[in-house]
């Protein structure tokens, strides 16, 4: 655009009905979508279609994930302005990302929850559009789940988080430390391609999936976990969920269920940006809670990885890094 006017930049997330590329925009200033997107519910011609799940009913300590979408997409204002580090490119110029906005949880008619995440989701993968989510409580993996399965069959479950969430479960109880058995026994996930990484509660037993505990990505670096990741999972297809609590409590205060000892945000985004050669098929980032953050340092390291899981997708439709500097 040769025109610098506000005629022609400002408030994209509106305005912009272009499926690629970005406007300037200032970072304190304009409408609020993640990553400066465009709202959307056109899915037409659209690669990831980016929703919040405002949903927290299932916790068991700090509740407030439900305005966790909110604070994500505030956060992702720095990421909107450069060229994404260290890939090096705009991943928009790749992959057209529309912010679907919110599904609409009623949370008067809990009968209703979970049919509505389901046919949420539900209504993004039946136009091939991959889903990227924003919780909420990781309760809300589970219908997601049902709705991946329903489309792919059982999946790969590539899970980041310092709960097992296999506890117990009835089979019909909300709570978002158990969802992930209950995925299991519904044949939702393959647990023998299933991987949980930086684990630091303990449970009788590992229900079959490998898991890679926080002291162990300690000892042994993110390298040896991207190993043991690729071993497992291979070329499934793969859902990866992130629970923001897989970070330790100094880069991540503003989440339900801290938990000290976890991986430094960076040890995360190393290990997801490594990530770039598994199939996935869809993605999550849950449990911030804003009321406990500490000046947006948990929303911001949800969307750097959530930034970074669609780098990973430009990747595979076929970006070209042009990094800068010793990586």
């Amino acid at each position: 655009m040769s025109d610098t006017t506000d005629t022609q930049y400002g408030d994209q997330a509106f305005r912009n009905k272009e499926p690629h590329g970005r406007w300037p925009e200032m970072t304190y200033g304009g409408a609020l979508s993640f990553l400066r997107r465009r709202y959307s519910r056109d899915l037409n011609g659209v690669d990831v279609a980016v929703s919040g799940v405002p949903f927290d009913n299932a916790v068991t300590n700090r509740p407030g994930a439900r305005l966790g979408p909110r604070a994500i997409r505030a956060a992702s204002v720095q990421l909107a302005e450069l060229k994404s580090f260290p890939f090096g490119f705009d991943p928009f110029d790749t992959l057209s990302v529309v912010d679907y906005g919110d599904c609409f949880v009623d949370p008067h008619e809990p009968s209703t929850v979970i049919s509505s995440i389901t046919d949420h989701i539900s209504g993004i993968l039946d136009k091939d559009v991959f889903p990227l989510s924003f919780g909420g409580d990781h309760f809300v993996t589970y219908p997601i789940l049902r709705a991946i399965a329903e489309k792919h069959g059982p999946v790969s479950l590539l899970h980041f988080d310092a709960h097992c969430d296999t506890w117990d479960d009835d089979g019909t109880r909300f709570d978002h430390g158990s969802m992930f058995l209950r995925a299991k026994r519904e044949g939702l996930i393959s647990v023998e391609t299933s991987c949980q990484v930086g684990i630091r509660t303990a449970n009788d037993t590992d229900h079959g999936f490998e898991i890679l505990t926080a002291p162990w990505v300690h000892r042994n670096g993110p390298e040896a976990c991207i190993d043991a990741i690729r071993e497992r999972v291979g070329n499934t297809k793969t859902y990866l969920t992130f629970d923001i609590d897989c970070l330790d409590p100094a880069f991540a205060p503003g989440t339900g269920t801290p938990v000290p000892g976890g991986l430094s945000s960076a040890q995360a985004l190393t290990i997801i940006r490594a990530l770039g050669d598994l199939n996935l098929v869809g993605a999550d980032v849950v449990e911030v809670s804003p009321a406990y953050d500490v000046s947006e340092v948990t929303a911001l390291s949800a969307a750097s990885i959530a930034h970074d899981i669609l780098c990973l997708l430009a990747l595979r439709k076929g970006a070209k890094p042009v990094p800068i500097g010793k990586l």
